[in-house]
């Protein structure tokens, strides 16, 4: 019995040194779940989605990819949705949740990114935020990606994904866990202009997967991703300046907790594969963020 629980001891810690710890406040819970057709409409590839029991299934194939877009535009908000990926080869595959005003500015928009890339088989698939900002992401590109490798299989069920964006910050969580904080620290780096809410399913083999070098195989197609749990509540572009933006913590003001902090620190210290601020190939004059 005494070797039993030695040995158990020696595996509990391990167990747990590959989850995250609590954030202690679950922010997804405070907004209420919505059916696609009630916030989302198709955008393009109609012929390649379907809807069950509340579930959007899009897919991408040798013919087209599929998209969605909200109804409304927002001006900050809470905005999730739980997703499902394909197993196997997705190589090249991009499936993406996220906000921008491209068709609002086309040339000169902003983004706010939750992009999952394709992979080879036995790889991870990589999760990548991304911030644009007044036409960063058009022309020539300055992104500000950071990227993870997450600590399940997002393949074998669906998990929650969500982007909290106000005034002040932008946050991305999985599973109500924090995985990145992009604070506003001036106009010049910071979307505050409306945006709205997409996802997609589409080919991006020219940089999705290892920088282009592995490629869409449509031996595998179709490439299915599923998602539910639509959430997208805060402030639309027409609601009254009185509109109090939301928050990802127990503070109205915003920010986070020293629990959810040391969450997000274990899961950068964990599980963090890129950062574009410590990316030294970069020219960081054009993200002054990273040095103010």
């Amino acid at each position: 019995m005494a070797l039993l629980l030695f040995l158990l001891i020696l595996l509990v810690p391990a167990s747990n040194a590959d989850w995250p710890p609590s954030p202690g406040y679950w922010p997804s819970s405070k907004f209420r779940s919505m059916s696609f057709y009630k916030g989302f409409r198709t955008l393009w590839g109609p012929q390649h989605q379907s809807l069950d029991q509340h579930a959007l299934t899009i897919w991408l194939d040798r013919t087209s990819g599929s998209g969605f877009k909200s109804v409304r535009p927002f001006r900050s908000g809470y905005f999730g949705a739980s997703i499902k990926l394909q197993t196997g080869y997705t190589a090249g595959v991009i499936t993406a949740f996220y906000l921008s005003n491209s068709e609002a500015h086309p040339g000169y928009h902003d983004e706010v990114d939750i992009e999952f890339l394709g992979t080879t088989f036995g790889k991870p698939y990589t999760l990548q935020t991304n911030v644009y900002i007044r036409g960063s992401g058009d022309g020539k590109i300055i992104g500000r990606e950071m990227k993870f490798h997450l600590w399940f299989d997002p393949t074998k069920a669906f998990h929650h994904y969500a982007i909290l964006w106000s005034p002040k910050e932008i946050i991305f969580l999985v599973d109500d866990v924090p995985i990145r904080r992009y604070p506003r620290k001036s106009v010049a780096t910071f979307p505050l202009r409306p945006m709205w809410l997409y996802g997609s399913i589409w080919d991006a083999s020219s940089w999705a997967t290892e920088d282009g070098k592995y490629k869409a195989d449509y031996r595998y197609q179709p490439f299915v991703a599923k998602y539910t749990n639509f959430k997208a509540g805060g402030c639309s572009a027409y609601s009254p300046a009185r509109c109090r933006p939301v928050s990802a913590s127990p503070f109205q003001s915003g920010g986070l907790t020293q629990q959810q902090y040391r969450v997000m620190r274990w899961v950068q210290t964990h599980h963090l594969v890129y950062d574009y601020c410590k990316d030294y190939k970069r020219d960081h004059s054009l993200t002054p963020e990273c040095w103010h």
